[in-house]
C-alpha cells in the first residue's frame, strides 16, 4: 500500500471503527492517490470528480440504489501537484498510483523521446484512458502589445513553474517563432502567482494549458483587462506536423470577461496513467468505473470538459502509450478498439 498522509490515515481509522470486528471489508479497504495539478485548475477538480467516480468505500450504498459505482473498498484522492512532469516521476517512483498527464509529455516519456532523451525512458508508464483536451491560453495584459508569440521579446513571461508542462509548451512556441529564451524576461511562476503578478503590472504574459475555462483566468480577468493571443498560422501548422499530439483549437468568444471574438490555439489530450505494477483486477475496475453512465452523468453536469468525455474510439485516441493490461482488458470486453 502506498504512503498515505496523516489525514488519511486518520480516516481509515474511522472507517475502521464503523466496522464489525474481523470485517472482511476492513480488510480490504485500499487507498488510491490521484495526482492532478495544481489547485485552481482544471485537472485538480477533474481529477477530484475522477477519485470520486471510481471510490466505492466500505458500508457505501450499491450503485443500483443510487450509491457508487466504483470499486469496491477503494478509497482514491486526488492530490495536487506540480502538474504533468511531477507526475510521470511519481509514477515512475511509485509515490503515486495514477495521474493526469498531457499527452505529448505522457508519450516522449514512456518512449525516452523529446525532453526525456537522454534521461531514458518511465518504463512502467501505462495508460488508462483519454480524458479531455487541454488548451493552451497565451494570456497577456491588454497594455502589453503583445497580439502575437512573436511579440513577447523582450516581455516579461511565465511559462509556468520549472517542471510544468507550460515551460515545456511555451519553449515549443519559443522556437516555433523563431524566438530564443533568453530573448524573453522569464519567471517560472504558478498561475496563481502569475496571475497575481500580471495584475500588478510586474508581468506582461503568462501561459497557462488547462481545459477552459480556467478558473484561474476568469478571476483574473474579473481583476484586471486581458487579451488571449492567438496561437496560430504557419509556424504552428509545422509545429503541429512535427508533434502530432498537439491538435488545432479554439477558445469560443465570451470564455472570459472582455473577450468578444473566438481565438485560435492548440489543445494537448489529458491522459490517466498509472504504473505498469498496479493489479490487473484493479485496473479493470477503475477503467469500468470511470466509464460508468453514472460518472459519465457526474462528469458532464459538473464540469463543462465533461461533455467530451465518451466511451468511444476517441478514448483510447492519440494516447501514443501502452495501456495497463486491465484496462485493455476492459476496452476489449466493452467493444472499444483504439
Amino acid at each position: 500500500m502506498p504512503r498515505i498522509s496523516r489525514w488519511l490515515a486518520v480516516f481509515l481509522a474511522v472507517v475502521w471503527g464503523f466496522l464489525p470486528a474481523g470485517s472482511a471489508a476492513a480488510q480490504d479497504i485500499r487507498f488510491f492517490q490521484i495526482g492532478t495539478g495544481p489547485t485552481g485548475e482544471t485537472r485538480f477538480a477533474f481529477g477530484g470528480m475522477i477519485a470520486n467516480a471510481i471510490s466505492n468505500p466500505p458500508g457505501s450504498r450499491e450503485c443500483d440504489r443510487g450509491g457508487s459505482c466504483g470499486v469496491p473498498g477503494l478509497v482514491a484522492v486526488a492530490k495536487s501537484t506540480g502538474g504533468s512532469i511531477a507526475n510521470i516521476d511519481a509514477i515512475a517512483t511509485r509515490r503515486l498510483d495514477a495521474a493526469l498527464v498531457q499527452a505529448d509529455i505522457a508519450y516522449w516519456a514512456y518512449h525516452g523521446t523529446g525532453i526525456y532523451k537522454g534521461k531514458g525512458a518511465v518504463q512502467n508508464l501505462r495508460a488508462i484512458a483519454m480524458l479531455y483536451p487541454e488548451s493552451l491560453h497565451l494570456v497577456a495584459r491588454k497594455d502589453a502589445g503583445i497580439h502575437s508569440v512573436r511579440d513577447l521579446k523582450g516581455k516579461r513571461v511565465s511559462f509556468g513553474d520549472r517542471d510544468s508542462g507550460e515551460l515545456v509548451h511555451g519553449r515549443l512556441l519559443l522556437t516555433a517563432f523563431g524566438l530564443s529564451e533568453g530573448q524573453v524576461k522569464l519567471s517560472f511562476l504558478k498561475a496563481g502567482p502569475a496571475a497575481d503578478a500580471l495584475v500588478a503590472g510586474r508581468l506582461d504574459a503568462m501561459l497557462v494549458v488547462d481545459g477552459l475555462p480556467v478558473p484561474i483566468l476568469s478571476d483574473l480577468a474579473g481583476r484586471t483587462d486581458i487579451t488571449l493571443v492567438s496561437i496560430a498560422g504557419p509556424e504552428i501548422d509545422r509545429l503541429r506536423v512535427q508533434y502530432p499530439f498537439l491538435t488545432e483549437g479554439t477558445i469560443p468568444a465570451g470564455t472570459y470577461k472582455g473577450m468578444e471574438a473566438e481565438v485560435k490555439t492548440m489543445d494537448v489530450g489529458m491522459v490517466l496513467v498509472t504504473g505498469a505494477e498496479q493489479p490487473n483486477d484493479l485496473i479493470y475496475g477503475i477503467t469500468r468505473a470511470l466509464w460508468h453512465p453514472n460518472t459519465r452523468t457526474l462528469l458532464t453536469e459538473s464540469h463543462p470538459r465533461g461533455r467530451l468525455f465518451n466511451l468511444s474510439a476517441t478514448a483510447l485516441d492519440r494516447i501514443g502509450v501502452q495501456l495497463h493490461g486491465g484496462a485493455s482488458a476492459y476496452y476489449f470486453d466493452a467493444g472499444v478498439t483504439p
